[in-house]
């Protein structure tokens, strides 16, 4: 990682990950990333977490990818020990108790997608079992989100520090003159937050500057509602944030992926990943075979 402000993925890094070189696909680590935000995201509603937290959270998480495979770490671990680091960082710490119970109930709930596909009408409906606080589950648990606290720290370096793009975004827009437009405000603030599709489920703030990433939120909001703002070659609005338009492109491109429609084995293989013990199935299966000569 970089020594600036905040910290940023090497291109060493970038080009060839660790979880790559254990033998997983990047389009899978992708989708791997974006579902452990997911269930970051989830978390937190159910917690009534502050979104500063859950933000934070979910940038760690992404960092934590540039420099650990995901085949030593189950990204729902990962996710619980991230989501308990940043609350503390944030100063709206959580009782670990409450994390476990809430992650115990999304994670019950992933394996019951897993038996029970949603296209699958004849399932049963999905009805959370608590935890008994004398079993092992609890102390199963309890254990990996220890130990993802400590990990995260400690493979990070302690460089835990997060810029959040919120306020960029109001200086932005206001410098060009779209506070006014509510509607515009609206989206470029969801291509930044959003539950179902945001930055926050791609890796781009452990990529690319917070400008940049504000600069695509804009993007993306002002090309959706048929916005034109001025793009010639003598006066390039996103230079005005110190942003490359190649950079901007390219963090647009990363949102414009989580929309792809995704097959219901996909889906289904996705959910089945969620823990260290199913990618390490996963990579025995998929194997290359080598032939002897």
């Amino acid at each position: 990682m970089s020594t600036s402000l905040y910290p940023l993925a090497s291109l060493a890094q970038v080009e060839k990950t660790p979880s790559r070189e254990d033998g997983i696909p990047e389009e899978l680590e992708l989708d791997l990333r974006a579902f452990g935000c997911k269930l970051i995201y989830e978390a937190g509603v159910l917690l009534r977490q502050k979104q500063v937290a859950v933000a934070t959270a979910q940038i760690l998480f992404q960092r934590f990818w540039y420099v650990t495979s995901m085949k030593q770490f189950g990204i729902g671990d990962i996710g619980m020990g991230a989501l308990y680091l940043a609350s503390k960082l944030e100063e709206c710490p959580v009782r670990m108790r409450d994390l476990i119970n809430v992650y115990d109930l999304l994670l019950q709930r992933t394996a019951h997608r897993v038996k029970y596909p949603p296209e699958a009408s004849a399932g049963p409906e999905f009805k959370y079992v608590p935890m008994s606080y004398v079993g092992s589950t609890f102390y199963d648990l309890k254990d990996a989100l220890v130990v993802a606290e400590m990990q995260i720290l400690k493979r990070l370096g302690f460089n835990v520090h997060v810029v959040l793009p919120y306020g960029s975004l109001v200086n932005y827009l206001r410098l060009l003159g779209l506070t006014e437009r509510e509607d515009v405000s609206s989206k470029a603030w969801g291509y930044l937050n959003d539950a179902r599709v945001s930055l926050l489920q791609t890796p781009v703030y452990a990529l690319y500057a917070v400008p940049t990433i504000v600069s695509a939120a804009i993007l993306l909001a002002t090309r959706q509602l048929g916005i034109a703002l001025p793009s010639s070659p003598e006066a390039c609005w996103w230079e005005l944030f110190d942003a490359d338009w190649e950079d901007v492109w390219s963090v647009a491109g990363y949102t414009m992926r989580l929309y792809r429609e995704r097959s219901p084995d996909d889906q289904a293989r996705l959910l089945r990943l969620v823990s260290k013990k199913g990618i390490r199935s996963w990579l025995e299966e998929n194997a290359p075979t080598t032939s002897k000569s």
